[in-house]
């Protein structure tokens, strides 16, 4: 999984995406994480073939953001992975792509942002035109009036659906624009005494998306031999798929290491789910606040 930011940091939003020279369908800003992203692999709406591994990406996704920002990206992952190894979304032989991608504008509430649906479209095309995702195999939530409500119900029912229709050998895209919050640790997982959270529109009436819901619906029963990319835009997004091992691009470090403050018990459940063919094979996140191979 990538993402844009630590736990502790919010994220932030572009204000014009012309800065970073990418296409703008329908407003003047989005998510800086996305954006950035976007930058350095699909530049002027043009594929980048310069064979970036994980770690340029995430180092120049920071150079990006610094200009500007104070966010760090991060890397986690449900496997240690070779951070030098070649950045791929689709690997050679792959079967069917399926992707996700969710984005929340919150039209008419408090804390209205203006650039999720704009990360949507962009990601979308970026899927379409350099992978080869088909417009049928990509599930769109945005509160638009037009396309399914990012409700809390419907966010977690399409990622059920996704995994159950997901099975070895296949690619799938998780992309995440909106807010992220945290609440209060309720079960005594989390080091730092919280869980990170997605924000559905409908949060004040149905509560938000604990990172502990994800793993349960999203990471753990996801079939063996899966390839899942996650970018998550959104504040506090840094382990909100609590995922045990982290790269942090924060110019120190050099490789993946096992988070210290992961809860192993979770870990020892993710290693079981996958000898049962149960867990996915591997993991990106932005905030790209996701990705598993």
């Amino acid at each position: 999984m990538i993402s844009g930011c630590a736990d502790s940091q919010t994220s932030a939003d572009v204000s014009n995406v012309d800065d970073f020279r990418l296409p703008d369908p329908a407003g003047l800003s989005g998510g800086a994480c996305t954006s950035a992203l976007l930058q350095i692999l699909y530049k002027d709406n043009i594929a980048s073939d310069e064979g970036h591994s994980f770690q340029e990406v995430l180092l120049r996704m920071r150079d990006i953001l610094s200009e500007d920002y104070t966010q760090i990206p991060q890397l986690t992952s449900s496997r240690p992975v070779d951070i030098k190894e070649p950045f791929v979304i689709v690997p050679n032989g792959s079967e069917v792509c399926r992707a996700v991608l969710i984005g929340i504008n919150y039209v008419g509430q408090n804390g209205q942002l203006s650039g999720c649906h704009n990360d949507v479209h962009n990601v979308k095309s970026y899927l379409m035109d350099c992978h080869g995702f088909l417009a049928e195999n990509i599930t769109v939530l945005l509160d638009d009036g037009i396309s399914i409500s990012p409700t809390r119900q419907n966010i977690l029912r399409a990622y059920e659906q996704l995994v159950a229709e997901s099975k070895a050998g296949d690619v799938v895209f998780c992309h995440y624009s909106g807010h992220g919050g945290r609440l209060r640790d309720d079960d005594g997982d989390e080091a730092d005494g919280y869980d990170e959270t997605l924000v559905p529109l409908d949060y004040e009436t149905s509560g938000q998306i604990r990172d502990d819901a994800l793993f349960k619906v999203l990471v753990h029963p996801m079939a063996a031999g899966v390839t899942m990319t996650c970018l998550m835009d959104c504040c506090h997004s840094g382990t909100v798929l609590d995922l045990p091992y982290k790269f942090k691009a924060d110019g120190e470090s050099d490789e993946m290491k096992l988070d210290d403050g992961f809860d192993l018990g979770k870990l020892i459940g993710l290693l079981d789910g996958v000898e049962q063919a149960a867990a996915a094979a591997g993991i990106l996140y932005c905030c790209w606040s996701m990705f598993m191979e």
